[in-house]
């Protein structure tokens, strides 16, 4: 067995370690990645590159509109377009490509852009409604009024109270159930684009059923006159058909669409005309339905050419969402995405709304 030899070492060679101070409480909260306002949208949403395009989450149905889109395009620029071109014209490739892209570009447009969408009042501004509401002094609870009164253009106009979003709604705005999300000039929820239309893809959405119409009438017809162009030289629809199978699967697809996409763009253009939206239109806000019959349009402006204008050639407001700013880092991380620091669409009391609306009535008159 082998020896162990020791030696002594000198405490003076060894250097005392430096004690290392702990972290302030903040470092590891500092070290941590700022979070942007879209990862902690209260409504039901979901955002892709980084908060630039916003859908609803329930858009299950716009893979299968751009789906039927592409597929019945394509099998027409495929089978349909070669034989046109050598027996009709060159320029039905020309004509149903600007249309498709009219389509493709549109219904993206539509489906990625923010409707409108207003932000949600913060708990210092819900408590202080119901502090102005509940001035008695009383420590019970009061619910906030349900609606509001304001005169636009002679015309009485109610205000309804999201408990939602603790706002009092503007004018032509309402709650959509399925986003969660309070829209401003909402029209309807359009599953078939997965968004809402309100007051900022509307005219998208317009622009995206007018030449969704033209595009499949020009398909429908363009396969027509190739069956018949192909039956006369083979000398039968039978052999036609055996020909070109593409064709009858595009034909069926357009003959079971083209009637409700044109019936959907003929109402759509009258409510352009009348200024009116769809959620206007079915309630019978101003057509006497709910039993004011002197009660009119106080949007309209008596003009189907203004109205147009108006309502798809007014330039575009902008969003009222700041979904790619950052959440302040002051805030409690713990905090619910409604006690969030969003930026209010309007002031929350009574006096600043009635000034807002009354600005509003002024606008609309002149």
């Amino acid at each position: 067995m082998k020896n162990c030899e020791y030696q002594q070492i000198d405490p003076r060679a060894l250097s005392t370690p430096t004690p290392t101070p702990p972290p302030p409480p903040c470092a590891k909260r500092k070290s941590q990645r700022p979070r942007r306002k879209w990862e902690v949208f209260p409504g039901r949403n979901r955002f892709y590159c980084d908060g630039r395009i916003i859908v609803a989450r329930q858009s299950g149905v716009l893979p299968l509109t751009l789906g039927l889109i592409l597929v019945t395009s394509g099998l027409f620029f495929i089978f349909d377009c070669p034989f046109l071109v050598v027996h009709l014209t060159s320029c039905v490739p020309v004509i149903g490509g600007v249309l498709f892209v009219f389509v493709v570009v549109s219904l993206l447009q539509t489906s990625f852009t923010d409707p409108g969408i207003l932000p949600r009042a913060t708990p210092d501004e819900a408590a202080d409604i119901e502090k102005q509401i509940d001035n008695s002094g009383s420590s019970t609870y009061r619910p906030p009024p349900r609606t509001k009164e304001v005169v636009i253009n002679e015309q009485v106009v109610k205000l309804k109270y999201c408990f939602t979003c603790k706002i009092f709604r503007p004018p032509r705005t309402s709650h959509c159930s399925l986003c969660d999300n309070c829209v401003e000039r909402f029209d309807h929820h359009c599953p078939w684009v997965g968004n809402c239309v309100g007051k900022r893809n509307y005219r998208f959405f317009y622009t995206f059923i007018v030449s969704l119409s033209f595009l499949t009438a020009f398909i429908f017809g363009c396969v027509i006159t190739h069956l018949t162009l192909r039956a006369q030289d083979e000398k039968g629809l039978v052999y036609a058909l055996q020909e070109s199978p593409a064709s009858v699967l595009e034909l069926v697809v357009c003959f079971f669409s083209i009637w409700s996409i044109l019936g959907l763009s003929g109402f759509h253009t009258y409510l352009v005309a009348s200024n009116l939206t769809t959620n206007e239109d079915i309630k019978g806000s101003w057509s006497g339905k709910r039993g004011a019959e002197d009660s009119v349009n106080p949007y309209s402006y008596s003009n189907i050419f203004t109205n147009c204008c108006v309502v798809l050639c007014g330039p575009m407001p902008p969003s009222l969402i700041d979904r790619r700013g950052f959440v302040p880092e002051d805030g409690d991380p713990q905090a619910t995405p409604q006690e969030l620091d969003l930026p209010p669409f309007v002031a929350k009391n009574d006096t600043n709304m009635e000034e807002n609306c009354q600005d509003f009535a002024l606008s609309c008159t002149a």
